[in-house]
């Protein structure tokens, strides 16, 4: 009696354990690939399945995109410059079969030919072209290694370079060369600015000339401009100071007109000077004020003294 129970025990034990392996449950995200006696049956969809004990193996397999970082590592670029480039892969198993049957290890498999592939590409490509047309290297990376992970069911949907290291060296290299491209750019903008300033002043010279008024009120604004500030030292422009030297000129010559004439009044004789005096002492005879010497010729009017 004691026999019996302990095989019937045992029954159950064995048919609990095979309704267990005879269970599975795939996921939503996964699908089962399943093998009979080492033969591929077919693929399972998601849900509850149950299979042959010892018989049957199901193989599930993730249809969830992965995100594999490509680890960094030293390449020479086209021009022979030494950088560090990582990057990171996207794929997802497009069929699941293949993935199962015709590699061993499809992870290790896109790892190592994503980083042996990266150093291809960016091998073909000067250093300036790998940092600034990284959207072509990214694609290239990307058409490469779909060509090569076709026949083990994966598709690689996205490759990005994610980090670029330049030696220090390169780096101040760079630099200065960044600043003398701003340098450039900064003399091209004030010689820009000088040239249209000199165009301006070539303008405002040409409506001064037709307007010469125009010079004596801008003078007139400098002045005012100047004492704004209180300062005990004035500057005059130079047209200012001609103008002013032409102004004493004027009055002098005025001044001289005018001495003349009003020295002599109805009630008075001119007051004869020493060269009128000199010329009627000269000819004895009474001759006219303008006298002459012993040959005959006329002396010289004298001018009138101011």
């Amino acid at each position: 009696m004691k026999a019996l129970i302990v095989v019937a025990v045992v029954v159950v034990v064995l048919l609990v354990l095979a309704a267990g392996m005879a269970v599975k449950i795939i996921k939503q995200y996964e699908e089962g690939v399943l093998f009979r006696l080492g033969r591929v049956l077919g693929t399972r969809k998601p849900g509850f399945r149950v299979i042959v004990p010892f018989v049957d193996v199901l193989h599930r397999v993730s249809l969830r995109i992965v995100t594999m970082p490509i680890q960094s590592h030293g390449i020479i670029t086209r021009d022979n410059v030494s950088v560090d480039v990582s990057a990171v892969a996207y794929f997802r198993v497009v069929d699941a079969v293949k993935s199962v049957v015709a590699i061993e290890n499809v992870y290790a498999a896109i790892d190592q030919i994503a980083q042996t592939t990266l150093r291809k590409v960016v091998g073909q490509h000067t250093l300036d072209e790998t940092l600034s047309e990284t959207d072509r290297i990214n694609l290239d990376i990307r058409e490469i290694l779909d060509v090569s992970t076709v026949d083990w069911g994966v598709e690689v949907t996205l490759v990005e370079l994610k980090d670029i290291q330049l030696p220090d060296s390169m780096k101040r290299a760079m630099a200065r060369q960044a600043e003398a491209e701003r340098e450039k750019r900064a003399k091209i903008i004030n010689a820009e600015g000088e040239s249209m300033a000199a165009n301006a002043l070539g303008v405002a010279s040409d409506i001064m000339m037709e307007h010469p008024l125009a010079l004596q009120l801008r003078n007139l604004q400098s002045l005012v401009e100047i004492g704004v500030d209180k300062n005990t030292t004035v500057v005059f422009p130079a047209p200012l100071m001609s103008t002013i030297g032409e102004l004493g000129s004027f009055l002098a010559r005025e001044t001289a007109a005018a001495t003349p004439t009003a020295s002599l009044t109805p009630d008075s004789t001119p007051i004869p000077t020493p060269a009128t005096a000199a010329s009627a002492t000269s000819n004895g005879h009474g001759a006219p004020a303008t006298g002459a010497n012993e040959r005959g010729n006329e002396l010289p009017r004298p001018l009138p003294v101011q």
